[in-house]
């Protein structure tokens, strides 16, 4: 009987503490719903303030980069309405592998004319600087992902 009262108690406070994980999970995901709220033009304007703070922009910088900034969060926003769309869909159009090929082409070319117009903006000590905070971002991104992961092969 107490072999039976201990393993009652040891499963109701496992319970306790998945539910508390639950919790955690959909207040960050209310945290990024209310993020992704923001327009094109604040997010923009919000990442140039974080760039002049990070970077120590001047006034030409900060202005030349706030309308690479805008530019790249109207492609962002067009982009999560498009998918948006497709995801609402009775049946989600599935890419071939050559319009898949042709979208990640895309998005490096992008990627290789933004660094390019960065590189122009920026002097050397601040274009290092952006370069490791990216690659910052980019760690934080992939840890995030395989934290996800195992989340999911927890909850099966």
């Amino acid at each position: 009987m107490k072999k039976i009262l201990i393993i009652a108690i040891a499963l109701i406070g496992l319970q306790g503490i998945a539910q508390e994980k639950g919790k955690e999970g959909k207040r960050q995901h209310n945290k990024h719903h209310q993020k992704m709220d923001l327009t094109a033009e604040q997010m923009a304007t919000l990442k140039t303030k974080k760039m002049t703070l990070a970077l120590d922009l001047t006034a030409s910088q900060q202005s030349q980069i706030q309308a690479l900034n805008l530019e790249k969060s109207t492609k962002r926003k067009a982009m999560m309405a498009e998918r948006k769309a497709n995801k609402n869909n009775e049946k989600p159009k599935k890419l071939t592998s050559e319009e898949r090929y042709d979208k990640l082409l895309a998005r490096l070319d992008s990627q290789i004319a933004e660094k390019a117009k960065m590189q122009k903006i920026l002097n050397k000590d601040q274009f290092e600087k952006f370069e490791k905070m990216k690659k910052n971002i980019k760690k934080q991104g992939k840890r995030q992902m395989q934290n996800k992961r195992k989340g999911e092969h927890r909850n099966r």
